[in-house]
């Protein structure tokens, strides 16, 4: 058969002999993935083994199976391929397919890919993080040790321009493909209509109107199953389900040919690298479900968004592969140029824990000095550190520890890789190998929450995927220490174990009765349906979780008790005595509580605080809230005024506050409420010292001495500023009004009546002299008669006698 690839294989052949890169692009069904392997065998540099990477399992097997098909052999023999799950090859492979994070796994366990002659990483354009970090470490290794190694990065994209960059300039081999007439037809959805019916809905018409098969995109295995049960009952289709959780042979049923007309329904898993024999229609959702890590939150969760410009062009194209095709589409034609243009790179939005630990094995410091097409950020390296450091996996420098070596070296992400050594030390290393499965391969056992229940289902369930699984968590608990001897792995308390091994931040403890919102050790509040047989429990080992971090919902979990969180965390766990001031009492509170993280096991009353304690929690009390808190006496107050019109900060609310370690703790010495001690006054004037009470008496004194040599105190603190009250008799003879305060501020002269009584009030008494005061002066006459009410009160002599004593005292009969 000949493939529009082979039109341009003798150039990448020529570019291989002379260069070690080359950037091959080719659109789908050019026949990239099955064509360039074989062709590159013959060639005199390659005398080894040929890795093809897929970026997943089904493609992998797929292409592999369809090379050997057409080199009419069985799969195994020249063509072989491994997964995590499946593996067919022998001593005689020379090309095998391989998923990315095995490559990835491999070069790290030998980095000079020892026997390997070419590396092709296919679909490149999909930006998976293995697959950027596999070219990554290849590139360095081939600069480093191999120069030999061929490279060849392959896109069904046109983005060869940035990947020849990378790849030290490599020359760009271009393929026009296989063009096949291609109808889009746009149907749209309503906004309230659910996926499901919508994707069925369009099935049925292609069904009616076009024919061939149908492949129709659905964002994940829920949408998947619940539109089977609206297409069931159609008659004269073969109805497939295309996704990662079904077993290979069911898959194998999807893409081969049938003598029936198809129905597959399938996940993005379709989107590239497969060719589904009799497509000719496909049905577009429109959406897709990915990975969103979460950094506030440390945690992935799968989100279902738009699919991207990018995505639906390949989901289209899958129709007119092998002859003219239809696409319809679930969206209205112009909606499609508001679609993202591209599916964001995972680097920029993944956790980078297993890529930072991997580096640091490599011997980088920093996962940025590697060559990247989009480099990682900053705060995602420093965030996945911190982690790894958590986990034990790198020492302070960023160095890998012995354990970060020990968990690098398991196929598992860090933190299963985690559960699965200390598991091991503890001898249940086939129930975390279990445990690790479960997590790994999504629908084993079900998709209840409670990890126990699935557990004890998958145990009895049968068929190549239950097997698979089970043989690889036999594979995974071998690579443990101490693997488990005679512990049944079924054992509810050793699951739960060992998932609090692997997420200890996501430990929980109910809240409320229902059982519906729980408290997580990391700080993060998880939900929970009130009607899950985990509702009841008190505590719960939390795995998986989706949705916002501040109330993400629990997808797996398994009922842990209170003593084995203490057991386990027993490092990690704090009692905390603490002693807290209430501002409404002005008191405090002696309280002591024990916590893992966020989550608070138990708590009570401390009788036992200690009085330095008990000040520092007044003290810290004043501090937050205020200096109005304090019980100020009138003496304490007036002369915070006065010195404040003194000009002097010194007992001002900022002032106080800065020095409060410097005068209030004395006072706070054996008492428990701010309402319990004295003593402010005396504490405000040694904080003034002697020459700043000198100041302030003298700016701003305590008393007014009025010309008949009586005093009267000055308020301060009235609404129309420092006041004195007194008679006018006291005050005669006075030309010029009193003033205090560093600005001179006039003293506001309450003027009364011999009995009393409020009679005038001035800031300016010469002008009262000159003015008012005769009114004033002719009214009081007839009043008190006995009293001086002079024409001239400026000329007169003060007194505050009346005519006749005044007469007396001055000798006058």
């Amino acid at each position: 058969m000949t493939l529009p690839i082979h039109a341009v294989l003798p150039d990448l052949l020529a570019a291989l002999r002379d260069a070690s890169n080359a950037v091959v692009v080719a659109p789908p069904g050019a026949g990239k993935t099955t064509a360039i392997a074989p062709a590159l065998l013959a060639e005199p540099w390659c005398t080894g083994e040929i890795l093809l990477l897929s970026p997943r399992r089904l493609a992998a097997r797929a292409a592999a199976e369809r090379m050997a098909v057409l080199a009419g052999e069985s799969v195994g023999k020249t063509f072989g391929y491994a997964t995590r799950m499946d593996s067919r090859r022998s001593a005689v492979t020379r090309v095998t397919v391989v998923t990315e994070g095995i490559f990835v796994n491999r070069i790290q366990a030998d980095p000079e890919l020892a026997g390997v002659s070419a590396v092709l990483f296919d679909e490149v354009h999909e930006r998976s993080l293995d697959s950027d970090f596999g070219l990554a470490l290849a590139l360095d290794a081939q600069a480093g040790l191999r120069p030999d190694l061929r490279l060849v990065a392959m896109s069904a994209t046109l983005d060869g321009a940035r990947f020849s960059a990378l790849m030290d300039g490599a020359p760009v081999v271009e393929s026009e493909g296989r063009s096949y007439p291609l109808t889009l037809r746009h149907i749209g959805r309503t906004a309230d209509a659910r996926v499901e019916d919508a994707v069925a809905g369009a099935v049925r018409t292609a069904l009616r109107d076009d024919q061939g098969g149908v492949l129709a995109f659905l964002p994940g295995v829920a949408e998947i199953e619940r539109t089977a049960e609206r297409l069931e009952g159609i008659t004269g289709i073969a109805l497939h389900k295309l996704h990662g959780q079904i077993d290979p042979a069911a898959q194998r049923a999807a893409i081969a040919p049938s003598d029936t007309r198809k129905v597959v329904l399938a996940t993005a898993i379709a989107e590239t690298s497969l060719t589904l024999d009799g497509i000719r229609i496909v049905v577009d959702s429109g959406l897709a479900r990915r990975p969103r890590y979460d950094r506030a939150a440390g945690m992935t969760r799968l989100v279902t968004e738009r699919a991207s410009q990018a995505a639906v062009t390949q989901r289209a194209g899958r129709a007119a592969r092998q002859g003219p095709g239809v696409a319809y589409r679930l969206w209205e034609e112009a909606a499609t140029a508001g679609l993202p243009r591209f599916d964001p790179p995972e680097i920029l939005e993944a956790d980078l824990s297993a890529l930072t630990l991997a580096c640091a094995i490599w011997g980088v410091a920093d996962p940025r000095d590697l060559r990247w097409l989009d480099a990682p950020s900053a705060a995602a390296v420093s965030e996945a550190k911190q982690r790894l450091a958590t986990l034990e996996a790198i020492d302070a420098d960023g160095r890998p520890t012995p354990h970060g070596r020990a968990l690098a070296a398991l196929p598992l992400p860090p933190r299963l890789a985690h559960m699965l050594v200390r598991a091991g030390e503890m001898g249940l290393a086939r129930v975390a190998a279990e445990a690790a499965v479960l997590l790994s391969e999504r629908g084993l056992g079900g998709t209840d929450v409670d990890l126990d229940m699935r557990l004890r289902r998958w145990k009895n369930e049968r068929g190549q995927r239950a097997d698979g699984g089970r043989r690889l968590a036999e594979r995974w608990a071998k690579l443990a220490p101490c693997p488990l001897q005679g512990i049944e792995s079924d054992r509810g308390a050793g699951l739960s174990t060992v998932i609090a091994l692997a997420y200890p931040d996501r430990i929980a403890k109910r809240r409320d009765a229902s059982g519906e919102t729980w408290a997580s050790a990391g700080g993060r509040g998880f939900k929970l349906e009130a009607t899950s047989s985990l509702a009841r429990a008190e505590w719960l080992a939390v795995a998986e979780t989706a949705g916002m971090a501040s109330g993400a919902r629990i997808l797996s979990a398994v009922e842990i008790d209170r003593a084995t969180v203490e057991a386990l965390f027993a490092d990690r766990i704090v009692t905390r005595r603490f002693v807290e001031f209430d501002p409404t009492t002005g008191g405090i509170t002696a309280a002591r509580d024990t916590r893992l993280g966020a989550i608070k096991i138990a708590s009570g009353p401390d009788s036992a605080a200690k009085p330095d304690e008990i000040a520092a929690a007044l003290l810290e009390g004043v501090r937050r809230h205020g200096m109005a808190l304090l019980p100020w006496s009138p003496s304490a107050k007036a002369l915070r005024t006065r010195a404040a019109y003194a000009g002097i900060d010194t007992l001002s609310d900022e002032q106080l506050l800065a020095r409060l370690d410097d005068w209030l703790p004395p006072l706070l010495t054996g008492k428990r409420r701010l309402d319990q001690f004295e003593g402010l006054t005396g504490a405000l004037e040694s904080l003034l010292g002697w020459d700043g009470m000198q100041q302030v008496n003298r700016l701003a004194p305590p008393r007014f001495t009025s010309p008949a040599g009586s005093t009267h105190e000055i308020d301060y603190a009235a609404d129309a500023g420092p006041t004195v009250e007194l008679r006018p008799q006291a005050l005669f003879g006075l030309g010029e009004h009193p003033c205090v305060g560093q600005n001179r501020v006039p003293l506001v002269l309450s003027l009364t009546s011999p009995a009393g009584r409020p009679i005038q009030t001035t800031r300016d008494l010469p002008g009262f002299w000159a003015g008012s005061w005769h009114a004033v002066a002719k009214e009081m006459r007839g009043r008190y008669p006995r009293h001086p009410w002079p024409d001239d009160p400026a000329a007169a002599s003060a007194t505050l006698r009346t005519k006749n004593a005044d007469a007396r005292a001055r000798g006058i009969r």
